[in-house]
């Protein structure tokens, strides 16, 4: 499989900052900020022409530009990744046999284009 490189334009939000507690059916929930739900939206839009992923072993590559150089937890910003590329329906599941790993994941800075590059790479399923 070529590596698969995909570029989603926007500040990168995670999902654990600002979540919102709500009740549903007498229990309380835990969602994510409205400004995480918009940012998934966006992403999921332009994920819209990106052809879904065989269930494979891969490594998801992220390489972050944030428009600031404020300190941003690196985990975070990966688990908030991989659920929007779960829920594009670009990946399966998110689970170890699928993102194998994410080598060469950082966070750099770019005030003028917020982004993340992604680039998906076949990993060996041995060892």
């Amino acid at each position: 499989m070529e590596p698969i490189h995909i570029t989603l334009r926007g500040r990168p939000i995670t999902k654990k900052n600002s979540q919102r507690i709500v009740r549903a059916g007498g229990f309380k929930k835990i969602i994510p900020s409205e400004q995480f739900e918009r940012y998934e939206e966006q992403c999921v839009y332009q994920l819209m022409r990106v052809k879904k992923v065989k269930n494979k072993p891969l490594n998801m590559q992220c390489v972050y530009y944030m428009p600031t150089r404020h300190r941003v937890d690196l985990v975070n910003l990966l688990e908030a990744t991989c659920d929007i590329l779960v829920s594009a329906n670009i990946i399966e599941d998110d689970n170890c046999k699928i993102i194998a790993g994410h080598d060469g994941s950082r966070v750099l800075y770019d005030k003028e284009d917020p982004r993340v590059e992604i680039t998906l790479t076949e990993v060996s399923d041995e060892g």
